[in-house]
């Protein structure tokens, strides 16, 4: 059973925990109902960490127009999200080795208590509410009979998360490990993960190397994008080129995953607004060919042919497809059906800090109305 989050009347409580602040909100249908509530996330002090997230979601509660049905938020990993339990953290090192930190919310509240990570929260938002509809609403406007069910979502920034959404429904796994597309192989440095070749540090790196100047003295992605773009000062063609390579390490992630997932992509984080630099090579390397050896021939990366949705004339034929009728044999009936298979790779729809807002609303609701066997 899937849920109508966009009309639902139930109010959800989450948080966007950072290792600097702590964000507090609420949502219904889809929308915040409260003034966002900001807190420091005394990241190295779990007493204080804890009093701060257990008074941010008091001063939440006080807004609220009625009783919330649940707590659902992002919380850094590794965990046993399930569970609640927060094992080991990066950017907050208070919460390391094993703090039960839903059990507590869900003792103090009296409500029940959902965490996840953010990459999944993302791919849930966009596939509930952003980008999953969005593609499915240009296929019905185009007249095409193809729809899409299932959603791999990356984000690309500090790290390189993701998550998996199946029809309607968050895939976590056995292990609260499914989506960690970060430790998939870098195709173009196969000793390391592919986390450092697609991310923050990933473009920094490369652009020095190309330019000659110590890691330290590197811009930010940002401030490379202009350059590479031409409207900054320095080095062009390291510009493109550490987008170039960061695009082809993710095309490479997002063909070994779509040959599981098969559906669309979203890509997310602090790096996507440079796409016009790295999403070409991406659906590239998503297009690419197994080399062919003796007997073995050539085959395609993958079975679909990907599209890059940011780009018109992709877009555009994405949406048109290869529709036509054919006729039952024996029968005056027609079919009409679309033979290319085919997947799309676009942007957020939503913005990732909205999508993960809206995964931990969506996946509150859903835990509700499917609880899991535990």
């Amino acid at each position: 059973m899937t849920i109508n989050t966009g009309a639902d009347p139930r109010i959800v409580m989450t948080l966007d925990a950072g290792g600097t602040t702590l964000e507090f909100s609420a949502i219904r249908g889809n929308q915040p109902v409260v003034r966002p509530v900001s807190l420091p996330s005394a990241a190295d002090n779990l007493e204080r960490s804890l009093g701060n997230i257990i008074a941010g979601f008091k001063a939440v509660q006080e807004q609220l127009p009625q009783r919330p049905v649940a707590i659902s938020f992002a919380f850094p990993g590794p965990a046993d999200y399930p569970a609640g339990i927060i094992t080991n953290v990066g950017n907050l090192p208070a919460f390391q080795g094993g703090v039960p930190l839903g059990p507590l919310l869900q003792a103090r509240f009296g409500i029940p208590v959902f965490i996840n990570n953010d990459g999944d929260l993302f791919a849930y938002g966009e596939a509930i509410a952003g980008f999953l509809p969005y593609v499915n609403g240009l296929l019905e406007t185009a007249g095409s009979p193809k729809r899409y069910h299932n959603l791999l979502g990356l984000t690309l920034g500090t790290g390189l998360g993701g998550g998996i959404v199946r029809d309607g429904h968050l895939f976590i796994g056995d292990n609260s490990a499914a989506g960690e597309v970060w430790l998939r192989r870098n195709k173009l440095d196969p000793a390391l993960n592919a986390e450092e070749g697609a991310s923050i540090r990933a473009v920094r790196r490369v652009y020095a190397e190309r330019s000659g100047i110590p890691p330290g003295e590197a811009p930010e992605p940002r401030e490379i994008f202009e350059i590479g773009m031409k409207r900054a000062e320095g080095n062009h063609a390291a510009a493109i080129e550490a987008f170039r390579r960061l695009g082809e390490v993710a095309g490479d992630v997002m063909a070994q995953a779509l040959t599981l997932v098969d559906g669309l992509v979203v890509i997310g984080g602090g790096i996507s607004g440079a796409h016009p630099l790295f999403l070409p090579a991406a659906v590239d390397a998503m297009n690419g060919m197994y080399e062919g050896r003796g007997a073995i021939p050539a085959r395609r990366r993958l079975i679909p042919r990907a599209f890059n949705l940011e780009d018109k004339g992709e877009r555009e034929t994405f949406l048109r497809g290869a529709s036509r009728e054919v006729a039952v044999a024996g029968t005056s009936r027609t079919i009409h059906f679309d033979p290319l298979q085919r997947t799309g790779v676009g942007l957020s729809r939503l913005g990732t800090s909205e999508a993960v807002s809206i995964g931990a609303y969506a996946f509150a609701l859903d835990q509700l109305a499917n609880p899991p066997h535990r």
